[in-house]
């Protein structure tokens, strides 16, 4: 009996350490309403989960991703010293091939942005404008 109860024992351990070393699921849900003028918001509320709510590709979610998420505070320091905010812009909304944006575990934002504003592409432009803005403000001086 006590044999059988440290086998029992033994199994139930064992089963929790592989059940903690497995990786974090990425839940998809829709995407919670914010603010179009608040990129600080929308960067907590769509990025950070990912990329860490300092930037740097280190969010509670980054470790379920296949391809690791940039970090987003050194984009000026590798393109010369210059914030690369007409790319920045392109890769949020969508159009910039970029092999973890658009693929199913990274959103393309510009069609979910649509989505929220009824197809308002002023209010779109508003969102990623503001969005890139706030990753901006992110870069290490």
């Amino acid at each position: 009996m006590v044999r059988k109860t440290f086998l029992l024992w033994g199994l139930l351990v064992a089963l929790a350490i592989l059940a903690a070393a497995q990786k974090p699921v990425v839940k998809k849900g829709p995407a919670p309403e914010t603010s179009p003028a608040s990129g600080r918001e929308m960067y907590v509320s769509y990025c950070a989960s990912c990329h860490g709510t300092t930037g740097k590709g280190n969010g509670p979610a980054a470790t379920a991703l296949k391809v690791p998420p940039p970090d987003l505070t050194i984009l000026s320091r590798r393109n010369q010293a210059k914030f690369p905010a007409a790319h920045v812009y392109q890769v949020i909304k969508g159009d910039a091939a970029m092999a973890a944006h658009g693929s199913k575990e990274m959103p393309v934002w510009g069609p979910v942005f649509s989505s929220m504003s009824k197809g308002d592409q002023a209010m779109v432009q508003m969102r990623i404008s503001n969005l890139t803005k706030y990753i901006e403000s992110l870069q290490v001086k």
